[in-house]
């Protein structure tokens, strides 16, 4: 919700999209901006586990300087570097 109520500020408006991978793997949102892609994956859980990171990883892999990071967005408390490429953060930090 809040991710749609950004776009709608923006003179141009972001690209809000879907991935699924040919291997399968899915990110839940990529936001393309200014031709930045930020990939951004939701869970649910109090804890995550490093593996949660690694289709994020895989896609900044993929489109290089594009997508410098990704974010797992989770139920904790804290913001912490999950993986190469992924930070975890807190719902509670983007509310």
């Amino acid at each position: 919700m809040y991710l749609l109520a950004w776009r709608e500020t923006e003179i141009r408006k972001p690209g809000i999209f879907y991935r699924r991978s040919v291997s399968g793997e899915e990110i839940d949102f990529v936001v393309e901006h200014r031709g930045r892609l930020l990939p951004i994956e939701v869970k649910a859980a109090h804890s995550i586990r490093t593996a949660a990171g690694r289709p994020l990883d895989a896609f900044c892999q993929e489109f290089g300087q594009r997508a410098p990071f990704g974010v797992l967005l989770y139920d904790g408390r804290e913001i912490f570097r999950l993986t190469q490429y992924t930070v975890a953060v807190p719902f509670s930090a983007v509310q």
